[in-house]
């Protein structure tokens, strides 16, 4: 026969946002150590060093750019399709190494975990802040690619900023959410692969939001935000119009709300990631 504990001894874990919020403040040191040693190890002896940030959008870009000559045809409104899929390839790319990476942090870091106290969150927040860095790196090819097409980033380009920070939104959402779950589910560490594979054929990367029915692209971005922001980049930089502030308005809320849930979900997670990982 089970025993049922009395409810007021069951163990119930509140999650405090301002408390939490402070906590990670005072840890932020922490976290740019762990980014900086994540990209040392990273690179430490490999030959090409931080250029292996550019080879996978490069390399992507290229194969996009002979497929679509060869095989398919993207309508990109007049614009090159180098700049065209590169700039759907920057966000898609940091995503990508932000889920690989911070998905799993909890479980690489276990001997940190077990001698150090620290908010968890630090651990996958750290690995997105190593994939900014490599972003930042791999926004460099634009200065190439601009001139090489003879043209320049437009005007609008002000909105970029809006855009960034609701990719960023999305993707802590998704790692926060992913890192708690891998702990405990490790059959989600080896779907992790497959999944982006996928999802990189389901994101508007190598071809244009307008492929999705206009009834359909509201439910589309709420599903995938990526899909606005990638859409928003090319609208603004590229062919000189503001993103639609609808869907970027659909993505925004999308985005906060996975990101509230993801946090919530994490913090209630945490309390056994020391002993199950």
């Amino acid at each position: 026969m089970t025993v049922v504990p009395p409810p007021e001894l069951r163990f119930r874990r509140r999650v405090r946002v301002r408390q939490a919020a402070v906590e990670l403040w005072r840890a932020r040191e922490l976290v740019a150590t762990l980014a900086e040693r994540e990209l040392r190890t990273r690179y430490k002896q490999a030959v090409l060093g931080f250029a292996w940030a550019l080879i996978p959008p490069v390399g992507l870009m290229l194969v996009f750019t002979f497929f679509v000559r060869h095989v398919g045809h993207v309508s990109t409104q007049g614009t090159p399709y180098q700049l065209y899929a590169y700039l759907g390839l920057l966000p898609w790319t940091f995503f990508t190494a932000s889920v690989m990476n911070g998905g799993v942090s909890l479980v690489v870091n276990v001997p940190l975990l077990n001698k150090v106290y620290c908010p968890r969150e630090v651990f996958p927040i750290a690995s997105v802040a190593a994939a900014t860095f490599d972003g930042l790196i791999s926004t460099l090819v634009l200065l190439v690619l601009f001139p090489l097409n003879s043209r320049a980033p437009q005007p609008t380009t002000y909105w970029v900023p809006l855009l960034l920070a609701i990719q960023l939104l999305f993707t802590l959402g998704v790692v926060l959410l992913v890192a708690g779950v891998v702990v405990y589910l490790r059959d989600v560490r080896h779907l992790l692969p497959i999944a982006l594979q996928l999802g990189l054929f389901i994101t508007p990367v190598a071809y244009s939001l307008h492929s999705v029915p206009r009834h359909l692209r509201g439910l589309y971005v709420a599903a995938n935000p990526l899909g606005a922001v990638i859409d928003g980049y090319r609208r603004c930089v590229l062919l000189g119009r503001a993103p639609d502030l609808h869907l970027v308005a659909v993505a925004g809320v999308s985005s906060t709300c996975l990101f509230v849930l993801a946090f919530w979900a994490f913090k209630r997670l945490e309390t056994g990631v020391a002993d199950v990982a």
